[in-house]
């Protein structure tokens, strides 16, 4: 390919203001591309900041479907779900409860703000005495049983309002376990969005901290995947697309923008990159101690992530750049 040079060719021309920069500008972030998460907890009257996580919080279930106007309110399209039980136990039952937090929380954002598109994360770490993604047995995530709970969470998830279920724990065939228990409850409109390369990172730190979710005892190393390895990557992803995954997230975001962009070139549904708790605290911290501008710094970040192939973002981020967008600041 040959692009031309100096002097006949001077790129500085398509950058002289921000009119034409807008016009030749080649990656968009818009509301469309955002889904704000959403912790919900037991209790009542609770609107609470989590501490590693500014300007994010927990809800009880009384205030949820204020939480949820305001992102609707703001035009993003979506949210996602994580419960903290007031009760947990060996297997997280409290995740198919008819009185779960998840379920609660369910009927209240759709009896109130029913135009809202709710996902639900679909995993045990939240809900189990023991703080891992399944079923153990012998200190070892048991997969096979883990899976049977999983169909269980769902169809419950679905009974109560879920729009998309969105499985995280990382167990082999839990796309297909969990589309056959939707299909056979009668829920064969119901999307799953699986987290098919989540890595066993260090940017979870302050997502533990919001759901009270760190594991008890030894890591998930087992179960979620090497940040070593991309061709693994591809193909969790690809096998959970055969399974019926009709939506493929690769998590965290930021570290893992090499993984994002190879998902993207190699498959035909659409791709969702978790900018996860890490990587927003991080950036809140260095914001706030003003060794960077935070808001550029955030835009740049999700901007990267949708240029490396993302159609969808997760970010503790999407309430801010809603304002900036709204305010037509970028």
């Amino acid at each position: 390919m040959i692009v031309g040079k100096f002097p006949n060719l001077r790129p500085r021309r398509l950058r002289k203001n921000e009119n034409i920069r807008r016009l030749v500008r080649e990656t968009r972030i818009t509301l469309d591309d955002l889904i704000y998460p959403i912790f919900v907890r037991y209790g009542e009257n609770i609107v609470e900041e989590v501490p590693s996580m500014p300007g994010v919080y927990r809800y009880s279930v009384d205030k949820v479907a204020d939480a949820v106007k305001e992102v609707r309110d703001l035009g993003i399209p979506a949210v996602i779900l994580f419960g903290i039980p007031e009760h947990k136990d060996e297997v997280g039952s409290d995740t198919w409860s008819e009185e779960g937090i998840i379920q609660q929380a369910l009927r209240k954002i759709k009896s109130e703000v029913p135009d809202i598109y709710v996902i639900t994360d679909v995993c045990f770490c939240e809900y189990t005495s023991h703080g891992h993604c399944g079923v153990l047995h012998d200190h070892e995530v048991d997969n096979d049983l883990t899976l049977e709970n999983l169909k269980k969470q769902v169809v419950s998830h679905a009974e109560n309002g879920a729009d998309m279920v969105a499985p995280s724990g990382m167990m082999d065939g839990m796309v297909k376990a969990i589309r056959e228990a939707l299909d056979e409850a009668g829920f064969k409109h119901i999307p799953i969005m699986a987290y098919s390369a989540k890595f066993a990172s260090a940017f979870y730190g302050p997502f533990r901290d919001a759901a009270e979710s760190a594991p008890a005892f030894g890591d998930r190393r087992s179960y979620q995947m090497d940040p070593a390895n991309s061709r693994e990557a591809l193909k969790e992803v690809l096998m959970d697309i055969e399974e019926g995954a009709d939506i493929v997230m690769v998590k965290p975001a930021l570290a893992y923008l090499d993984i994002i962009s190879k998902v993207k070139e190699n498959v035909l549904v659409p791709v969702c990159a978790y900018n996860v708790s890490g990587e927003y605290s991080l950036i809140k911290a260095a914001g706030r101690l003003g060794w960077v501008d935070e808001k550029r710094v955030m835009w740049e970040t999700l901007l990267s992530i949708k240029r490396a192939g993302a159609d969808m973002i997760i970010t503790y981020f999407a309430k801010d750049v809603a304002n900036m967008i709204n305010k037509g600041e970028v």
